[in-house]
């Protein structure tokens, strides 16, 4: 398993919050919702995108923008437009002066606007809860990360935007899964660019010495790992394993390993049927104590607190479900 894919295989998205988005001009919208990842997709037409302290970027059909952390920015179809709607946590739809506009705006299936058709339509899928295995993997991107159209050689998008307006059993786990293979893509051709600022668990994948211990850690983290193991599996001495894997991961091997075990946890402690003691043995505590005290000195807070904590995010949060989108009515000239 290689490090992005690692960094991506517990932490899958959980009721994203997806939506086709259809708009005629003149549109401005203002993201507030401090989701902790968003993926945009220009499907027709095109759009700018404003953060609050950048230059606006002009986005055009097969476009994305990927947009990280909880930072407010807004979408428009010219960067003068005035805000009409803002998106605020929960993905609450309201006008500027806070006329709550979900009914006025709805389309169909997982489908919101100004417009029935469009003449610009975009995807959006919605990370809504912080996957505690990915924070590694967020910090090492940029707050705005935008791909073209032509670097993206990939059928995802088309066929996200047929299945997002799908009502059929099971829908929301397959947007679900389509999301993540969006994600992995975009990312895997952002850190293919050669300014994309690589982090160092990420390019040391490629090292001979480096790249089969981190390997090792990720795919078996239930094993006794020592330095000395590692660097036998690697075949070089355990003074030059260490330093050498801390020279490009940018952390011990140790160090690496505890917070790849630690953040694991966070991720399976979430799923309806874990205990402390199951996880502690994936993840290689001998027993649930020694992870709640590993766990409580890297996080600050007990395994079950964070479980609990995580039950009541989820449940708070809402979705797209076709059976609550409501029939399109006329939209006020007080929304759009």
């Amino acid at each position: 398993m290689d490090g992005l894919s690692a960094m991506l295989d517990g932490p899958r998205a959980r009721r994203a919050f997806l939506l086709r988005i259809l708009l005629d001009p003149p549109w401005c919208v203002r993201l507030e919702d401090e989701a902790p990842l968003s993926v945009t997709t220009v499907v027709r037409g095109g759009m700018w995108v404003c953060p609050d302290d950048e230059e606006p970027v002009r986005l055009g059909a097969g476009d994305v923008v990927v947009w990280v952390g909880g930072d407010h920015w807004t979408i428009a179809d010219d960067p003068g437009t005035p805000t009409q709607v803002v998106i605020h946590p929960g993905q609450v739809c309201t006008t500027v002066d806070g006329h709550v506009v979900a009914e006025e705006m709805a389309q169909g299936v997982r489908s919101w606007g100004n417009t029935g058709e469009g003449e610009t339509v975009l995807l959006t899928g919605v990370y809504q809860l912080e996957g505690e295995v990915t924070r590694r993997l967020l910090r090492a991107l940029p707050r705005t990360l935008v791909l073209r159209a032509d670097e993206l050689e990939t059928p995802l998008v088309d066929l996200l935007a047929q299945e997002v307006v799908r009502d059929a059993p099971g829908q929301e786990a397959v947007l679900d899964r389509l999301l993540d293979l969006l994600l992995l893509t975009l990312l895997r051709t952002w850190f293919a660019r050669s300014h994309a600022g690589t982090p160092g668990w990420y390019a040391a994948q490629g090292d001979a010495v480096v790249g089969p211990a981190l390997r090792l850690m990720q795919h078996h983290p239930h094993h006794a790992w020592s330095v000395a193991e590692l660097a036998d599996r690697s075949g070089v001495s355990r003074a030059g394993f260490a330093r050498r894997f801390t020279e490009l991961v940018g952390e011990p091997p140790m160090a690496f390993l505890t917070q790849w075990r630690i953040s694991l946890a966070a991720d399976l402690l979430l799923e309806p049927d874990a205990t402390v003691a199951s996880v502690a043995r994936r993840v290689g505590y001998a027993t649930p104590f020694a992870l709640s005290a590993a766990f409580k000195r890297e996080r600050g807070i007990s395994p079950r607190d964070h479980r609990r904590a995580g039950s009541q995010r989820a449940s708070a949060l809402p979705t797209a479900r076709p059976e609550k989108m409501h029939p399109p009515r006329k939209v006020p000239s007080s929304a759009l």
